[in-house]
Order: C-alpha cells, then structure tokens, then sequence
C-alpha cells in the first residue's frame, strides 16, 4: 500500500513538471527581433524618384510597379531610338507600357 502512494505522488510531480514545461511561453531574445527589423527596413523601396531619361534598366525594374526586365528594356530600347523623354506621358509609347502601368507609378517618375 505504501508503493502505491509513493507512486501516486510521484506520478503526480512528474505530470506538474511536465505540463509546466509544455506550458512555459517561449521567449524570444531581443537581437532576434532587431535584426528583423532592420532586415525589413533595408528591402523598404526609397522615396526618390526614378529618371526616365538616366535610369538603367535594373534601376526601372526594380524601382516601378508593374515593370520587368522586359519591359525595363524596353523603356531604355525606346529611349535609345527616339531620344530623351520629353515627359512622363511619353512613357506610353514604348510597347508593353499602359495607362494603368504609368498611372501607379506616375508620382515615382520625373524627366530630368
């Protein structure tokens, strides 16, 4: 009889113990959550805006919404055929550029 109470008891403690582990929250360290933070402010896009008439093509693409690498290409063949852009509107002459494309990313262009 004296067994089973032992046993009982320490069945007892052993669950405690365990469920205490299981149910301890997880504490994340500090550095972790910084280099996140900062990670994440380096992919932020910059605010200034893209020259139409000096931007390379990996500056295009990157830079506006909607443009890849062919059409960045496309934008810098353009600009190789006919000159420096007049303006911003004069995007919509190059192939594969609508007005869609050149309205969302009207406000991250400037013709220098």
């Amino acid at each position: 009889m004296r067994n089973g109470f032992f046993y009982s008891l320490l069945f007892a403690l052993l669950t405690s113990a365990s469920i205490a582990t299981v149910a301890a929250p997880f504490a994340v360290p500090q550095t972790e959550k910084a280099a996140m933070v900062t990670e994440a402010s380096d992919t932020l896009p910059t605010s200034e805006k893209v020259d139409l008439n000096g931007a390379d093509a990996d500056t295009l693409q990157k830079q506006l919404s909607g443009v890849g690498a062919a059409k960045a290409k496309a934008i810098i063949a353009y600009r190789d055929a006919n000159g420096p852009f007049a303006s911003v509107d004069e995007l919509l002459e190059v192939k594969g550029i609508g007005k869609a494309i050149l309205d969302r990313n009207r406000d991250k262009l400037e013709v220098n």
